[in-house]
């Protein structure tokens, strides 16, 4: 019989991005024991790995001896935003032009959602001013659901975030900001899950959501195909 399983090309490899995927999850420092028993390894391979790992800078080692994430991880997450945004500033730009709003693009840092860049109309008699840097609960406004919207569903899943996986798209008003709308779509990782998520926001309640949700949903989707 074939196995369905999908077999990983490095065992090692495989193992080791579970131990920092275990880290990240956890984001306390853990022993040699709490990590192999979490990755499903012997002590010594779980040893092993940390210390290969540690050698990289990509994990740190604490004076009791237990492991937490290494600041070589910051620098290849920022490698990586650099690249997100390089990939998502023209599709602000055409936002902007196409649509006459305001647009951003936002990343998940734990629990909350940051603005990374942000484009404003320069011919628009009147729209929302945005800055890099702003944070808010990523449970919250259309950027929070966006982000979360590749994540598996949850009995905890607020009604909105479930409306916004079925189609694709999140819509918020005055959940960040009073009296403003938000619009946004995630933008996905190769493997799946949210590198970030493209995002208007405006004034206007008249305007219509369902229309500005597939223009940003298509604007997220190309800058998940530049990022493959």
């Amino acid at each position: 019989m074939v196995d369905d399983v999908e077999v990983p090309a490095s065992q090692t490899l495989d193992r080791g991005i579970r131990v920092l995927e275990h880290l990240a999850t956890t984001r306390t420092p853990q022993s040699i024991a709490t990590v192999a028993a979490a990755v499903g390894v012997h002590r010594s391979v779980a040893y092993r790995l940390l210390r290969t790992l540690e050698a990289h800078r990509l994990v740190e080692r604490d004076a009791e001896g237990s492991y937490g994430v290494g600041l070589g991880v910051v620098g290849l997450s920022r490698a990586v935003r650099r690249t997100l945004q390089a990939a998502a500033t023209p599709e602000l730009a055409r936002l902007v032009q196409q649509l006459g709003m305001t647009a951003f693009l936002v990343v998940r840092d734990g629990a909350e959602a940051v603005t990374v860049n942000a484009v404003e109309p320069r011919d628009s008699p009147a729209h929302v001013a945005f800055r890099p840097g702003n944070r808010h609960p990523v449970e919250l406004g259309a950027t929070g659901q966006a982000l979360l919207i590749p994540e598996p569903p949850s009995a905890d899943d607020r009604p909105e975030l479930v409306a916004a996986r079925a189609r694709g798209w999140a819509s918020s008003l005055g959940e960040v900001i009073p009296g403003m709308r938000a619009v946004a779509a995630p933008v996905r990782r190769p493997d799946g899950p949210a590198a970030g998520a493209l995002a208007v926001i405006f004034v206007d309640q008249t305007v219509d959501d369902e229309v500005v949700g597939p223009v940003l949903v298509t604007a997220a989707d190309r800058v998940s195909d530049a990022l493959g």
